[in-house]
């Protein structure tokens, strides 16, 4: 055993992996533990994996994952694995196996999607929760009691999600440092090259600026505004007032990083968010209209059709986003 590190007791993990989850969060979630358990030179950690009905798993790249079995009820921390499309796993019986377990006192966690389940199971109550920022729309639609951060991950006792992907990572490194000690989090980290282990509040994704490939802080200033207004549009005069520039400054400022002007730029934020909107919910298409700023239904589908090529009616079932 090496003595740099507490001999406390083991802890298991289990995996429920949905139907087209992400390797990369399953597996930056995993292997934590292995390298914890390497490195303290004893079991400190295990790890189990079980799917619906105890066969073999698909991943959205299509690895196929051998499970232990079907969900087994008395696991004490248990974390769903999904992808672009959670709703494949819901289904009465697995609510009801999570709600039994959240009775036993079981912690429950969630990778990227996977908190739809939890959701859907009326188990996450008034804490906070966090999932990949381009599903963050969608779920605030189907879910809109719950409340949604776009941290990279939000841990709790018994409840603890996180946006897939790396950031899965930085959240088993907390909850290791959290019942095994820092430094074991430290050296494990440092094992993945992995430099810091980020703090929850750390945005998901690179700064505006980095984004659009531009540092003016005027244009930083409105796209940020247009991100945060996309169910209320703001007016282009109002925008030009807040960057400190007049109208016509705004439209050459877009007009030359982009080659449109802020009011097509802004639309086109608002029909992407359409899109995500009608493939990952079943929102009416009015209620789409709505929360992404357009006058009717009839004015978002000729925007969509402009855009896109198609209707918007087309879009139902069309997965937007890939899981990271």
């Amino acid at each position: 055993m090496n003595a740099a590190f507490a001999p406390l007791g083991q802890e298991t993990y289990c995996f429920y992996l949905v139907p087209g989850f992400s390797a990369m969060g399953f597996v930056a979630a995993m292997e934590p533990l292995r390298v914890a358990n390497r490195l303290a030179q004893r079991p400190v950690f295990a790890w189990r994996l079980f799917s619906a009905d105890g066969q073999p798993v698909a991943a959205s790249c299509g690895l196929q994952v051998a499970v232990d079995g079907p969900l087994d009820e008395n696991a004490s921390a248990l974390i769903v694995c999904a992808g672009f499309d959670p709703r494949r796993g819901i289904s009465r019986a697995l609510v009801a196996s999570l709600r039994r377990m959240a009775r036993k006192g079981a912690a429950l966690g969630a990778l990227d999607t996977g908190v739809y389940l939890l959701a859907e199971a009326g188990l996450i109550g008034d804490q906070p929760v966090t999932l990949h920022w381009e599903a963050v729309p969608a779920f605030r639609e189907d879910y809109p009691a719950v409340r949604v951060t776009e941290d990279l991950y939000c841990l709790g006792e018994r409840l603890f999600t996180c946006a897939g992907g790396t950031a899965a990572i930085d959240m088993m490194l907390e909850r290791i440092a959290w019942r095994q000690g820092p430094a074991l989090a430290r050296a494990v980290s440092d094992q993945f090259i992995h430099s810091r282990i980020r703090p929850h509040e750390e945005s998901q994704r690179a700064d505006i600026g980095s984004r659009i490939g531009t540092r003016d802080p005027r244009l930083v200033k409105v796209i940020a505004r247009m991100e945060a207004d996309i169910e209320n549009p703001v007016a282009l005069e109002q925008l030009a007032v807040a960057a400190g520039i007049t109208r016509r400054q705004l439209e050459r400022l877009f007009t030359t990083q982009f080659g449109v002007g802020p009011a097509a730029y802004y639309r086109n934020l608002r029909l992407d968010r359409a899109q995500r909107l009608l493939a990952d919910t079943g929102l009416p298409l009015i209620e789409v209209a709505v929360a992404t700023g357009f006058s009717s239904k009839s004015a978002m589908a000729r925007a969509y059709a402009q855009k896109f090529g198609r209707p918007p009616g087309g879009e139902r079932g069309r997965k937007t986003r890939m899981p990271v």
